[in-house]
């Protein structure tokens, strides 16, 4: 008899820090791309020799302090995939609950990839580097994981436009499909301007925090 009064609270007492669990990752996703910026505007500020309007974030990597963007995509993967879990929670099983938190957790991953595989040195950065520099094994990998991780993130953005609209947020489920394509002109002018593909990723690691702190606060589906 003891035993069965018990129980209930035991029941009650999980279920706040389930919730509370689920917060904490959602969070993870929302604060990771706003996070991961700033830290790049600040170091990019202060290290002799970037310039950007001529060298990507990544190459911050490189160098004497390049430990501390490197640890910055490790922090920002880690919470992404946080991200991606907390986002599978917030959608309750709708739609878009499996593919749109996939997708994301993809995007978390290439961070990792990206920090283990440095970008390569070039356009003058670090300080001495010729302008022209070939590009390395490590060097073709890293791009290779920026590239699948910002399509894994541009198709998140589709997916994740149904649930948008299922909410009535019908704008914000627009947006989330044209935001792609405004990632990917980003991404596609690279070779002419390198703020251009700044702006682009900057553009989609925000809309993700955005989109995963509305989903979050949204109710459930209509």
């Amino acid at each position: 008899m003891t035993d069965m009064l018990t129980e209930p609270r035991h029941v009650h007492s999980a279920a706040p820090a389930s919730r509370s669990a689920a917060r904490w990752s959602v969070a993870g996703g929302v604060v990771a791309g706003p996070l991961f910026l700033a830290a790049g505007l600040a170091q990019g500020v202060a290290r002799d020799g970037f310039d950007f309007t001529r060298n990507a974030i990544s190459q911050l990597a490189l160098g004497e302090t390049g430990w501390i963007q490197t640890a910055s995509f490790l922090l920002t993967g880690a919470l992404l995939v946080a991200g991606a879990a907390g986002l599978r929670r917030a959608l309750l099983g709708g739609r878009g609950a499996t593919w749109g938190p996939v997708l994301v957790g993809v995007f978390g991953l290439s961070f990792w990839v990206a920090a283990a595989f440095p970008a390569d040195p070039g356009a003058g950065f670090p300080a001495g580097t010729p302008e022209e520099a070939a590009i390395s094994g490590h060097g073709a990998v890293h791009m290779a994981a920026g590239m699948i991780g910002y399509l894994a993130l541009c198709a998140a953005f589709v997916v994740l436009a149904r649930p948008l609209a299922a909410r009535g947020l019908r704008g914000w489920a627009v947006a989330s499909r044209v935001v792609p394509v405004a990632v990917l002109t980003g991404f596609m002018a690279s070779a002419v301007s390198v703020l251009a593909f700044t702006a682009g990723a900057g553009l989609g690691l925000l809309w993700l925090s955005a989109v995963t702190a509305r989903l979050a606060d949204a109710p459930a589906e209509r």
